[in-house]
């Protein structure tokens, strides 16, 4: 018998296209610490950091369990 796991982050904000040169953004939270992600694909190529506040702090998105 398989386990069903749980996803770790949720999508919280999408645009753009795969299809176009400028590729595609999401914001991703992170269910167990709430920090939020930046992740930018654009053709072969993708790139994923942290989002800050003005201080250089994570931003942390409260995720009801």
């Amino acid at each position: 018998m398989t386990e069903k796991k749980e996803k770790r982050f949720i999508v919280v904000h999408k645009e753009g296209s795969a299809l176009s040169n400028d590729g595609y953004r999401q914001i991703l939270v992170d269910k167990k610490t709430g920090v939020n992600y930046l992740l930018v694909h654009v053709g072969y190529g993708a790139g994923l950091t942290p989002l800050l506040d003005r201080e250089g702090r994570p931003i942390v998105t409260y995720v009801e369990p």
